[in-house]
């Protein structure tokens, strides 16, 4: 780095606005003449003295460690150049400030091009992130560089003390991660700002027990006598196709066509993984079981051309937003009277549409099948995911590979 060309944070003093506040600068000095670069930020002088201090605390740390970035950045452009001149600071200055590094804004292009897709559950999951992020920070504007390791930690505790789940909590800072993600890849952020890793921040994950049930479970369902062409039988029965293909989601569900059936099997892609893995998609294939077969007779639309919807979930002509809302009813009905038949049978376990999932996958485990098997009938890209899906064990079998520890 030249040792000539010297920068400083700046409270630019000469003109202040409505609020009493003024603008912050990047000052470079080169052979006794001096530039200004706006940064974007207006503190008043008190403001700007607590976030120049020695210890800043809260808001006014954020200001300091976004200052230093800043002059962090353009002491990087500096060392750069091979001849300074203003003139090729500021085109570089300029052109690296192109792309604002603004959280809140990524959000919201990325919320858009979600939308535009059709991924709009996907998109309001990320429109829950933006909002919660938003009344964490009380801030208009949130820069990447402002968030490192500390600021997540205060983020978690905060969401917690707010009774959110540690589960809530890791869904909506992976969203956070996938947009630094993004901005690393993009050229908009350098990698040194990355808060998320090891000795770093790592978002929490939460395993949540006995999600999945037991095949005895299962058989109680199975065996359960809802009365014929009833609203009880039609969602006891698209639970368990659910469950037996593969735990397939109601979503991926509802768009399966007839065209979908072939040499007694039905082939499809998970809806969530077809942008995210559009060039190494790997189709589920689900072998049809009699049992399969009798709820697609019992329940099918009768009309059953190739591009059929095989269930009367969906009508053709709606748009993605009316989708989502059919399917988000179908998913509470279904939720609904699973939980009735599991209180009659006398299930404690809280019965959902997810349940379906981590049902199939734990019982194939426990029946023997490989983590590789489980994690390509359910269209996981890798192991780790399946892993989660595992449920653990049952008691009464944890206690029995227990008590062999002193079978003497």
């Amino acid at each position: 780095m030249r040792t000539s060309v010297t920068t400083a944070i700046y409270l630019d003093k000469r003109r202040s606005k409505k609020d009493l506040s003024y603008p912050i600068k990047l000052r470079v000095t080169y052979q006794r003449q001096q530039k200004y670069y706006g940064i974007g930020y207006s503190l008043t002088e008190e403001e700007f003295e607590k976030a120049t201090s020695l210890r800043p605390r809260g808001i006014y740390k954020d200001y300091q460690l976004e200052f230093a970035a800043q002059e962090e950045r353009a002491l990087d452009i500096i060392a750069k150049i091979e001849k300074f001149t203003f003139a090729e600071f500021e085109k570089r200055w300029k052109s690296k400030r192109k792309n604002p590094k603004n959280v809140y804004q990524a959000f919201e292009a990325y919320i858009s091009d979600l939308t535009k897709e059709g991924r709009i559950r996907t998109a309001e999951t990320y429109r829950c992130s933006l909002i919660s992020l938003q009344k964490f920070s009380g801030r208009k504007r949130l820069n990447f560089s402002e968030i490192h390791p500390d600021w997540l930690k205060e983020y978690e505790k905060w969401m917690l003390d707010q009774d959110k789940s540690i589960s809530t909590v890791g869904i909506y800072l992976r969203n956070l991660r996938a947009l630094f993600n993004q901005a690393i890849e993009k050229g908009e952020l350098d990698q040194d700002f990355y808060p998320f890793g090891k000795h770093k921040y790592q978002i929490p994950q939460s395993r949540n027990v006995k999600k999945a049930l037991s095949l005895e479970g299962i058989k109680l369902i199975v065996q359960y006598q809802a009365e014929p062409g009833s609203q009880k039988a039609r969602y006891k029965d698209y639970w368990l196709f659910s469950y037996l293909c593969n735990g397939i989601n109601i979503k991926d569900m509802a768009l399966l066509r007839y065209k979908n059936i072939e040499d007694n099997r039905i082939t499809f892609i998970r809806e969530k993984t077809k942008n995210a893995t559009r060039r190494n998609q790997k189709p589920i294939i689900v072998a049809i079981i009699p049992m399969i077969q009798q709820i697609i007779d019992r329940w099918g639309n009768k009309q059953s051309k190739e591009n059929t919807f095989i269930f009367p979930i969906l009508k053709e002509g709606l748009s993605q937003k009316e989708q989502t809302a059919y399917i988000k009813q179908e998913t509470k009905q279904i939720n609904k009277y699973i939980r009735r038949i599991g209180k009659e049978v006398g299930i404690k376990v809280d019965i959902t549409t997810y349940s379906a999932r981590h049902s199939f996958s734990t019982i194939l485990k426990r029946s023997g099948a490989s983590i590789e098997f489980i994690s390509e009938s359910l269209g996981h890209t890798n192991l780790t995911t399946t892993e989660r899906y595992l449920d653990s064990f049952e008691d009464e079998t944890r206690r029995g590979f227990a008590e062999k520890l002193l079978d003497f």
